[in-house]
């Protein structure tokens, strides 16, 4: 991982093609992402790697909230900052080579690019704070239990299973999809009333729209919706 493919990931999602739907994120030559490219390293002062970290958090917001729904087919190393890319994605695939790990606190430094929010609230404070103390790993399965993915397939499997998944997801109404991306997420940082409110109005705005009467036309037809 380095800055200017972040910059590429960022631009990307920023504004992506009209005509896409669904996206599949997958890396190269084994591996899902090993984190930053410490050789690249960039010493900054306290207020640039503030900014550099923000910047990181953007990027991962992009990501999450951009409005397309985003599977990850991982393997190899799903590291650092390459955990918190997947973390900001909504569909995550394992194979089994894929090793999850925040080795951030065993190198002196702490995570900037999401993880403390995003992997905290899969594994829970307390587990994150024993994977970053000890700069434990863990495998597909392990990483299937904790949240970490929601598939675990064989060697070779994981694009395949995540084009799969993609290809169900683009079949979805885009109201519906890009409303469970925004809402679901916030509405777990609320209150149970402000949660149940906005529950409230998801469901005004997704139940009065056109794909919602040919969602209900086709069911009562018995035959697949359209959507546009």
């Amino acid at each position: 991982m380095c800055d200017a493919l972040l910059a590429e990931i960022d631009a990307f999602f920023a504004l992506p093609p009209d005509e896409v739907k669904v996206v599949v994120l997958t890396g190269t030559e084994g591996h899902f992402c090993s984190g930053l490219d410490l050789s690249e390293h960039e010493q900054r002062d306290a207020e640039g790697t503030m900014r550099h970290s923000r910047g990181w958090h953007q990027v991962m917001d992009r990501i999450q909230y951009g409005g397309l729904p985003v599977v990850s087919a991982m393997y190899g190393a799903v590291i650092g900052g390459g955990l918190e890319i997947a973390a900001a994605t909504h569909v995550r695939i394992a194979e089994p080579s894929t090793i999850f790990q925040l080795p951030e606190g065993r190198r002196g430094i702490f995570v900037g690019g999401g993880a403390s929010v995003r992997i905290g609230r899969i594994l829970g404070a307390d587990r994150m704070i024993e994977m970053m103390l000890t700069g434990r790993k863990y495998g597909a399965e392990e990483g299937l239990a904790l949240g970490l993915a929601h598939y675990s397939v064989g060697t070779g499997e994981a694009l395949a299973k995540a084009q799969e998944l993609a290809a169900r997801i683009a079949t979805n109404a885009p109201l519906s999809n890009y409303i469970m991306i925004q809402g679901l997420s916030r509405i777990e940082d609320m209150s149970k009333q402000d949660g149940l409110f906005t529950e409230s109005l998801c469901a005004a705005l997704t139940q009065t729209s056109p794909d919602a009467i040919e969602g209900l036309k086709a069911f009562l037809e018995k035959r697949d919706p359209k959507f546009r």
